[in-house]
């Protein structure tokens, strides 16, 4: 795992390779604000050091998300924009991207999702219209959100390409490192969104370490993903909280309070992402 120098409240932000594409593992998520709420929180973050800003075509903010992007004195260089397009927009996968790069105000997004398997199935048809997207430049990188192993080696028996990234629900509650380690394998970055809203922050595991680090549970949660090398999108309107998960890369976890927080899975029942 690399380390990219981020500006702002947290120093070093780790990074991975996502398809030959630098992704910060730390980030900045969107959902579900709208209109000047999401030009400013967006603006907020870039101010205090974050460089990941995670939009989607379903959360109907790309457009309030373009104006912080080119209002924002941040090059768009040292961004890396992530966007996804729906399952319904299967056969409409060139003009939904085109609207979104339209919305985003970017000749280019870093990394496009299909945000969930269209019916269920994995979608090899809007795959090989993300590569081609891909290979026109379009995009830097093409990734999926809520597959199975199953569904991604489906997409790779048939294109030969696996995705760079899938972004799944995934905190200390749904910890499975057979998964992960799945991903691994194949060269998949592991995304979380919400990490902090599908984790019970009361846990009492995770109060006695947020306690003896002098840290909070949100903190503890975000440096055990960030532990694990997983993305993780975080998101908030309110500067403080911003700076406070930007924090979170500062903090090192012991290895035997790892293994208690990696265990939250098994004490409630809830491994099983593949």
């Amino acid at each position: 795992m690399d380390t990219t120098l981020q500006p702002g409240a947290g120093g070093m932000i780790p990074t991975a390779d996502a398809g030959g594409r630098v992704m910060p593992l730390l980030g900045f998520g969107t959902h579900p604000m709208r209109g000047d709420q999401a030009t400013e929180a967006v603006l907020t973050a870039l101010s205090v050091g974050y460089r990941l800003v995670d939009t989607a075509t379903r959360y109907r903010n790309e457009a309030a998300v373009g104006a912080a992007l080119t209002a924002s004195a941040t090059p768009r260089s040292d961004l890396f924009v992530t966007t996804k397009m729906p399952p319904d927009q299967v056969g409409r996968e060139r003009l939904t991207l085109e609207q979104s790069l339209t919305a985003l105000g970017c000749d280019y997004v870093d990394l496009w999702l299909i945000h969930w398997p269209p019916g269920g199935f994995p979608g090899v048809t809007s795959w090989r219209e993300f590569i081609r997207a891909r290979d026109e430049g379009l995009v830097r990188a093409i990734g999926v959100s809520n597959y199975s192993i199953e569904l991604i080696d489906a997409l790779h028996e048939a294109t030969g390409v696996y995705p760079a990234v899938n972004q799944v629900q995934w905190g200390p509650g749904d910890y499975d490192p057979d998964f992960a380690e799945a991903l691994r394998r194949r060269g998949v970055v592991l995304s979380a969104h919400s990490p902090l809203r599908s984790t019970d922050l009361d846990a009492p595991v995770l109060a006695d370490i947020a306690r003896r680090y002098g840290r909070s549970a949100r903190d503890v949660v975000l440096a055990w993903n960030l532990h694990h090398q997983v993305a993780v999108t975080v998101k908030s309107a309110h500067r403080d909280r911003m700076e406070q998960n930007l924090c979170a890369v500062d903090l090192t976890l012991a290895p035997v309070d790892i293994e208690s927080i990696d265990g939250l899975a098994t004490a409630t029942g809830s491994q099983g992402n593949g």
